[in-house]
């Protein structure tokens, strides 16, 4: 993937503007009373995408289009359905599309006639086939990598050539080869990978099977770190693990700073996820879509080029991620406003986050 990322406060404080100028901006000529933004999401199996992505992006499409309308649907994991979700928003007559793909490859003539329609298609935090007009997301090379490291820093001297189980992402979705390969630039000089699995889905019930497939295999014993691609994947793995009565639990990754993820951090059963800020993200994507549908440039958005299997230099903003261990959940998450630490430390949580320093 080419182009360079944001990096630092000076790269945020730039998008943020931009945004924010983006809000401002209008083409002229006709009202904005029949602009209508589409936003198509993969999967309830992540939590991130019901409980921040879609809220945050209807409220700062509403905060740059009062007058836009919005619709949504959600594709349960199933490509079928969001081919006709999408066909459904193009037949509507939509001004633009915020496309978060299940498969690219399946959804790659819908992106072609939307492109026929003259509806601008912006892919959201997954890079889609076809014609696209731009693309928002995190770094994956950079999660993978950050996620690697905490591995080996978790795994403590056992990291010389210690043996690692890698429970990766669903193979149709691109960021999951992206993860993959940022976490093995960093892990494979270092580690042995004993095994590694792809998850269907990102499903927690499959990463549970799995890891009971691989504590089978090799013993548990010889099982130093899992490098579990999310938090949903983090919550099979230790789950299995428990079932397994693995103790003490090896060292486990994630992504997405899911709530539960955090809190069992928090408890010590999950070392590590990846924090990527969503609010970012969603009003980069925002600002993107209401510039297309009011037929503007992109040149004030945008940072960097990235090309997709099927189309070259797509306008991109690609957004640095941070890892959160529990020593750094208090500067990360509750600084941010993520969650408060009432949310994080429930009553039965309260000791552990005392050891953790997170007190109210």
């Amino acid at each position: 993937m080419r182009g360079l990322a944001l990096r630092g406060a000076a790269g945020l404080l730039a998008l943020l503007l931009a945004v924010t100028l983006a809000g401002c901006t209008d083409s002229g000529g006709e009202g904005e009373g029949g602009l209508t933004i589409g936003l198509l999401l993969p999967s309830r199996a992540v939590p991130r995408w019901e409980k921040s992505d879609k809220p945050l992006i209807e409220k700062r499409l509403k905060e740059l289009c009062p007058d836009c309308t919005f619709v949504y649907a959600n594709a349960e994991n199933d490509a079928a359905s969001q081919r006709q979700q999408m066909n459904s928003m193009i037949t509507r007559g939509v001004s633009a599309l915020i496309l978060d793909v299940v498969d690219p490859k399946a959804l790659r003539s819908s992106v072609r006639a939307a492109e026929r329609g003259g509806i601008p298609v912006v892919a959201y935090d997954r890079l889609a086939e076809g014609p696209i007009s731009g693309f928002v997301s995190f770094d994956g090379a950079q999660v993978g990598r950050l996620q690697g490291q905490a591995l080996l820093e978790g795994m403590g001297a056992r990291a010389d050539g210690g043996g690692v189980v890698m429970v990766n992402g669903d193979p149709s979705s691109p960021n999951a080869a992206w993860y993959e390969g940022g976490s093995l630039a960093v892990l494979r000089n270092e580690v042995r990978i004993l095994k590694s699995y792809d998850t269907i889905g990102w499903r927690t019930e499959n990463a549970h099977d799995h890891m009971s497939a691989a504590i089978s295999a090799l013993g548990p014993s010889r099982i130093d770190g899992v490098l579990a691609a999310n938090d949903s994947i983090a919550a099979g793995v230790i789950s299995a693990l428990k079932s397994a009565r693995v103790s003490p639990l090896p060292p486990v990754t994630g992504q997405d700073a899911d709530l539960e993820a955090v809190q069992r951090i928090v408890k010590g059963e999950q070392y590590m996820t990846v924090y990527k800020p969503f609010r970012l993200e969603t009003e980069a994507a925002a600002a993107m879509a209401v510039a297309l549908a009011r037929g503007n440039d992109l040149g004030a958005l945008v940072s960097a080029q990235v090309d997709s299997p099927t189309t070259e230099d797509i306008p991109a903003v690609l957004l640095d991620p941070t890892a959160v261990t529990r020593e750094t959940i208090g500067r990360t998450l509750v600084r941010d406003g993520v969650y408060t630490i009432d949310q994080i430390c429930t009553p039965e949580l309260r000791s552990a986050c005392a050891r953790a320093g997170l007190t109210g």
